[in-house]
């Protein structure tokens, strides 16, 4: 086969690539849709990634919602860089409100308080018209703890308003709130540098 035959070959090819790609396309009918999604699994970058969809929507002038429920008093690069954004452009509304992991807090009874302190604050962002994305970081966590009652949470997120988005992160996410999720993506560990003895960097974990 010469040159041109194989030319000619690949663009025909492409020509019927496109053509399925155009119909899969023409075929989604649902112009704009305020989605509830879901990252988990035991590989990191569930954050990352929320936050990175965090990014994508302020640089569109989205006005965005944060609510932490479980990484404590960290100052973490995100919180540093959104919260900056927030101060000059009033674009970001960010909320830490948990108090750490539940094995560093030991007290139930304090964890518990806090995942309500963050849930009222999550439902009084979920209300408020100007936020067009929410992301309920680690509230996986708050719910495998039952710190808060699984169907108040599953119903406030179906009562949301149409045009809210929600990104809810964090290991073990509930099969009820896999179910009623528009996107759910999980994180495999494949490998971990912690494996190795690396602890967490900043810039890289926080």
């Amino acid at each position: 086969m010469n040159e041109d035959d194989e030319a000619r070959r690949h663009r025909l090819k492409m020509e019927k690539r496109k053509a399925v790609q155009d119909a899969e396309v023409a075929g989604k009918t649902v112009a704009r849709k305020g989605l509830l999604m879901v990252h988990t699994g035991a590989g990191k970058g569930k954050s990352t990634a929320a936050f990175g969809l965090a990014l994508r929507a302020l640089g569109h002038g989205w006005k965005i919602g944060v609510v932490q429920f479980g990484k404590g008093q960290w100052r973490t690069g995100e919180r540093n860089m959104l919260e900056k954004l927030g101060q000059e452009f009033g674009q970001v509304a960010w909320h830490t409100l948990g108090e750490g992991f539940t094995w560093e807090t030991q007290d139930r009874a304090r964890d518990e308080a806090a995942a309500r302190r963050a849930w009222e604050k999550a439902c009084e962002l979920m209300d408020d018209p100007h936020i067009r994305l929410l992301v309920l970081d680690e509230l996986n966590i708050s719910l495998r703890y039952e710190h808060l009652p699984l169907d108040e949470v599953l119903g406030a997120l179906a009562a949301r308003r149409d045009d809210l988005n929600v990104v809810v992160t964090g290991r073990n996410a509930k099969p009820e709130l896999i179910a009623a999720a528009d996107l759910v993506t999980e994180m495999t560990l494949v490998k971990h540098h912690f494996g190795a003895g690396v602890a967490a960097q900043e810039g890289i974990e926080f």
